[in-house]
């Protein structure tokens, strides 16, 4: 079933004040999470030297867009949260745009990387293609996309105060491949696990 303009509105708004509400706990409780594996995996397939200009897409507080920086990259974060941007601005010093995912501003041939942690799967799906295909505008010739989301069976709704849509594997695919991306490579974490105790799938594209 379609989704209407109102009720977009209402996933948007109602997601991102559940962000708003709770960006202090949300800070403390992924400060320390480990996402090296999903930042290596972006970085290895660059193949130009620092300083590369990388998006960060859904940076929450700003902790890795930090972990860019110390690596000598200029990062930019972009997050619907307000909360968030003002947190990631004043923690890293460094250019966050405030922008709904679904309305997004992008220049165009802009960035080197876009990492995507933990944030895509906010979109609702019917409005995927589009919001793939500007992060696709927004990368420079050859650019390369990470993404990680929780995974399920092509559902999507709302788990508490949050919307989420939630792809396997093939549809994830499709939907990256028909925005004009190659696939470089993909994985699931935790790493070392059991795959049904790996509730994420990691991918990595390129702007074909």
């Amino acid at each position: 079933m379609k989704l209407d303009s109102g009720t977009l509105q209402q996933i948007t708004r109602n997601t991102l004040a559940h962000y708003d509400q709770s960006a202090e706990s949300f800070r403390e409780g992924t400060r320390d999470h480990d996402v090296s594996q999903n930042i290596e995996a972006l970085l290895r397939h660059l193949d130009a030297s620092a300083p590369l200009h990388i998006l960060d897409f859904g940076c929450g507080p700003g902790r890795d867009l930090k972990v860019f920086s110390a690596l000598g990259h200029h990062p930019t974060g972009l997050d619907g949260s307000q909360r968030f941007a003002e947190m990631a601005r004043t923690d890293t010093g460094c250019e966050v745009w405030h922008q709904d995912f679904l309305a997004l501003d992008l220049p165009a041939n802009r960035f080197d990387g876009i990492f995507a942690n933990a944030s895509l799967f906010h979109v609702p799906r019917q409005e995927l293609p589009r919001v793939l295909r500007q992060l696709h505008a927004t990368l420079k010739p050859g650019g390369v996309l990470f993404s990680s989301n929780p995974r399920g069976q092509n559902q999507e709704g709302w788990n508490g105060p949050r919307y989420g849509s939630y792809h396997d594997l093939p549809a994830w695919q499709a939907l990256l491949i028909d925005a004009g991306f190659v696939e470089l490579e993909h994985y699931y974490r935790p790493a070392g696990l059991p795959r049904d105790q790996q509730p994420w799938l990691a991918s990595v594209w390129r702007r074909g």
